[in-house]
């Protein structure tokens, strides 16, 4: 494929690369070494997908000053930038219940951390499970967050979580139950088991 052929062959073929099992800095850096176009790659990775194309051109608008900074034969480096800015993040809407975990692991993200800017793709890609069990392996040091709001929310989340089907639930029941043990030696006033 050579710079200027079609969008539609661009997308086409991110979803082939994709469809193959490749990640979406892996396909973006293909695409951008064979074509060139930097901004259609990224668009077609997005599109590929499942990003809506307003939000992807948006996304792409937003990080278009800083790609410039690369130039031919840094496609990885761009790549790697159009991840960590979040670019090919698709936002995953959610039932209420889904909703409802997603909001108490927010809350414990806070009560831990303040702000969790590096999780922020697997809240918005709507990674209940991943992040829960993340979570679950938290352990205060010192006096920052407030472990009483966090364990609270993590037995909410996890009780909610726990009443899924699904490949990690053996993991749930555990983490579950460390939050809890977790929330208990808080309320007993004791030290937190390990």
């Amino acid at each position: 494929m050579k710079h200027g052929e079609g969008e539609n062959t661009l997308l086409l073929d991110a979803r082939t690369i994709l469809g193959a099992g490749r990640d979406a800095e892996e396909v973006f850096t293909e695409l951008a070494v064979r074509t060139g176009d930097w901004g259609a790659c990224a668009l077609a990775v997005c599109l590929a997908l499942g990003v809506p194309q307003t939000d992807a051109e948006a996304r792409i608008r937003e990080v278009h000053p800083l790609l410039e900074e690369f130039t031919a034969g840094e496609e990885d480096f761009a790549a790697s930038l159009l991840v960590c800015s979040q670019v090919f993040v698709v936002d995953r809407v959610l039932d209420d219940r889904g909703e409802r975990i997603r909001d108490l692991l927010w809350v414990a993200a806070g009560a831990r951390w303040g702000y969790p800017g590096s999780l922020l793709a697997w809240f918005r890609g709507g990674e209940l499970t991943k992040l829960f069990l993340f979570f679950a392996k938290t352990e205060f040091r010192g006096r920052r967050g407030s472990p009483t709001d966090f364990w609270a929310a993590m037995v909410t989340a996890g009780e909610l979580l726990a009443g899924e089907d699904g490949p990690d639930q053996d993991a749930v029941t555990v983490g579950l139950e460390r939050c809890r043990a977790q929330a208990a030696a808080l309320r007993a006033g004791s030290q937190i088991p390990r």
